[in-house]
């Protein structure tokens, strides 16, 4: 999925990065406030409440998120990662402290199980691990190498922070499950039911870097 990248240049004050995928200069960046209206625009496109029925086969986003809670995720973590080409977000990345995501039940559910798991030699706990997702790519951008990119600027943010990077997928989203795995390299930690739907818990550590670097 991740080939032919070229020309990179990177800011050293907020870590702004450039690369050529085959088509598209692509700009990935910790977003601002200002992006929040794109990433909003791109996240109702794919949500599962909003997302149109021919899409759904081709990956969605479980979680819905407000206004409010993006610009805590920018303000307070520093978590939120957006792809931009002339300027629209194109696609974003989702990271965060397991605090931040406590007001989500499924979330404090699976902190609650975080001391029964262990991954890479070490048990889980909200001081070694971070929730990392939701991740969205606009469709017209996916197959192109984005999704490895993306998922790295953002892991690179965190790996200072945490060892490891944990997330959960719908069973039934069979096309996110075959990119973090077969793609991104994450493995599978267990299975969990949750409101009536049936989830996958995975893992990596955040030193592991996925996409080839740059040329």
């Amino acid at each position: 999925m991740y080939s032919k990248q070229a020309d990179c240049t990177t800011g050293e004050q907020n870590r702004d990065l450039y690369f050529h995928l085959p088509t598209p200069t692509m700009h990935l960046k910790l977003a601002d406030l200002e992006d929040i209206d794109g990433v909003l625009a791109l996240h109702q496109k794919y949500q599962i409440a909003t997302i149109a029925e021919e899409d759904k086969p081709d990956g969605f986003v479980t979680t819905a998120f407000t206004r409010e809670q993006l610009t805590q995720l920018i303000e307070q973590e520093q978590g939120l990662t957006v792809a931009t080409h002339q300027n629209q977000v194109v696609a974003y990345v989702m990271a965060a402290s397991w605090q931040f995501w406590l007001e989500w039940p499924i979330f404090a559910y699976m902190i609650a199980q975080l001391p029964t798991l262990t991954y890479a030699g070490r048990q889980l706990s909200t001081e070694n691990s971070y929730q990392y997702g939701p991740v969205c790519l606009d469709k017209a951008y996916r197959g192109s190498g984005l999704l490895e990119r993306i998922f790295d600027f953002s892991r690179e943010q965190m790996a200072a922070r945490y060892p490891v990077l944990v997330t959960f997928i719908n069973r039934i989203n069979t096309r996110s499950y075959a990119a973090h795995t077969q793609k991104l390299g994450l493995e599978v930690i267990r299975e969990f039911a949750f409101n009536g739907n049936h989830y996958l818990e995975l893992a990596c550590p955040t030193a592991k870097q996925v996409a080839p670097p740059l040329k």
